[in-house]
């Protein structure tokens, strides 16, 4: 069975360590002990029964509390798994708007594009000498496709 641990947000690593030092010293049937990146204040662990849960859950430092129901795998990986959003499609000759940093507003055409490190090579349009400068994909939006019509 699966539980869900109600912890102090930012202390959930800390917690999982001293869940997994009591479950042995205590001799628990604990399985797993999942701390996921992108859900805060939670601890899902994985027991042999509920009183193993609520004896590790008890008179422990950050654990707020144990939620009631239990909780399956597939539920779990709902929660987990980030959906990446759809990625821009920039491709060379693009122009392209800069959406922060020191550039930020600038206008840009692409001359590169590095799907692996999610980067592109840009000149930008309004200087006098065009300098190629790498950018993250991330900071950038699509302003005009190459040959489309002005």
């Amino acid at each position: 069975m699966i539980y869900i641990f109600r912890v102090t947000t930012g202390q959930e690593k800390i917690v999982s360590q001293m869940l997994e030092k009591k479950a042995r010293v205590q001799r628990l049937a604990v399985y797993s002990l999942l701390v996921p990146e992108n859900v805060k204040g939670y601890v899902f662990v994985e027991v042999a029964s509920d009183e193993d849960a609520a004896k590790l859950a008890h008179n422990t430092r950050h654990v707020k509390g144990m939620l009631k129901k239990t909780i399956t795998i597939e539920e779990i990986q709902k929660m987990v798994t980030v959906e990446k959003p759809a990625s821009m499609v920039v491709e060379v000759g693009d122009t392209v708007e800069i959406k922060s940093g020191p550039f930020k507003g600038e206008k840009a055409r692409v001359t590169k594009v590095n799907e692996n490190k999610d980067e592109l090579v840009v000149e930008f349009v309004e200087m006098a000498v065009p300098i190629p400068t790498t950018i993250k994909t991330k900071i950038v939006k699509l302003f005009k496709k190459a040959g489309a019509e002005d």
